[in-house]
């Protein structure tokens, strides 16, 4: 449709600007300006001012205390304990107290900040003329001026109650994330120093889920064990069997080249850890003849018949070694933990 098509009253009249340029032909429409600048109560009335400021300094203060909600529910509630809230119906009680908690938290920050803006910061409007995208000194000037000039309208010096609950609610408020970083999970403390080998545990073959007597160890084989009481169905048989897997391997004591392995094994049978000193990968691949095994992540090989120290790839530190015997009964078992963290050399050992 062309504007001969638009009825004549239908057309934007051209008005006479109370401010600004005037109309021309290069500019059609005048500039209408700004309004007359009308003052809100607070700018005339202190009284009101200072109800306004309890109210922005109240809000910052219920994010506070909302702050210190979520982390006390954090800390008291059971993860397992359930609500009914209508009309949500039941549910989990520490979800809705963190979500209560957190959306009150920044929801008071949020409406303080705007409350403070309406009511006590400047709202005069200014007009500026675009500039070039350089900053020339005069803009750096002018920034640096608008910069002080807004401190100052935004009355945050002499509003000092507002300033002091707003940095409270503000440094608050990150201790949320910080409380739920504890979800990543539980601290390690000494577990990764320990397996679940002690003294008297039977060594018990991985394959027939029966514990091992020395007769079942032949010279030249290599047996896989587990510690004695741990079975596949536990809850924490993955955690546990990647730190206590055991090769066993029977070679002639005279072919052992290390003092210390000899003492630690029985008529020749040796236990060494199975997961590699290098990235924690299982080792399985064992020869015979020169007594290496192999880790078939990145080819770490290690000698059982001294000390099972590296002697080819990544791998940091010999495999750890773990003291045997045998009962009463006649079977295998451990004289105690590995004397030292078994797995990817935990980080040089701590």
């Amino acid at each position: 449709m062309s504007s001969q098509d638009i009825p004549e009253e239908n057309l934007p009249a051209a008005q006479a600007p109370a401010h600004g340029e005037l109309a021309d032909e290069k500019h059609p429409f005048a500039d209408p300006g700004l309004p007359p600048h009308e003052h809100r109560i607070q700018d005339v009335d202190e009284r009101a001012a200072k109800r306004s400021e309890r109210s922005v300094a109240l809000m910052f203060t219920v994010s506070m205390l909302a702050t210190i909600g979520f982390i006390a529910s954090y800390v008291a509630i059971d993860h397992d304990k359930s609500v009914y809230v209508f009309p949500l119906g039941h549910i989990n009680a520490l979800n809705f107290a963190l979500g209560l908690t957190l959306g009150v938290a920044l929801f008071c920050i949020g409406a303080g900040a705007v409350h403070w803006a309406r009511t006590l910061m400047s709202d005069v409007e200014v007009a500026d003329e675009r500039h070039p995208i350089e900053a020339s000194p005069e803009v750096r000037a002018k920034v640096h001026a608008d910069f002080k000039l807004g401190a100052k309208e935004s009355v945050i010096g002499r509003r000092k109650l507002i300033r002091n609950t707003m940095l409270g609610a503000v440094a608050l408020v990150p201790l949320s994330g910080v409380v739920l970083l504890r979800d990543l999970g539980p601290l390690p403390e000494d577990k990764l120093r320990h397996t679940l080998w002690s003294k008297g545990k039977l060594l018990v073959n991985m394959n027939t889920n029966e514990p091992l007597r020395p007769s079942d160890v032949a010279v030249g084989s290599l047996t896989f064990a587990k510690p004695e009481g741990l079975e596949e169905h536990d809850h924490a048989f993955q955690n546990e069997i990647a730190k206590a897997a055991l090769m066993i391997v029977r070679i002639q004591p005279d072919d052992i080249k290390d003092k210390r392995e000899l003492e630690w094994s029985h008529e020749g049978i040796v236990a060494y850890s199975k997961i590699c000193t290098h990235v924690g990968c299982p080792i399985s691949l064992y020869e015979q003849q020169t007594h290496h095994v192999l880790c078939p992540c990145h080819q770490s090989t290690f000698d059982l018949s001294d000390g099972a120290r590296v002697i080819f790839g990544p791998a940091g530190h010999a495999l750890p070694q773990l003291r045997i015997g045998v009962n009463d009964e006649g079977y295998l078992e451990a004289l105690g933990d590995f004397e030292e963290p078994v797995g990817p050399a935990f980080w040089e050992r701590g």
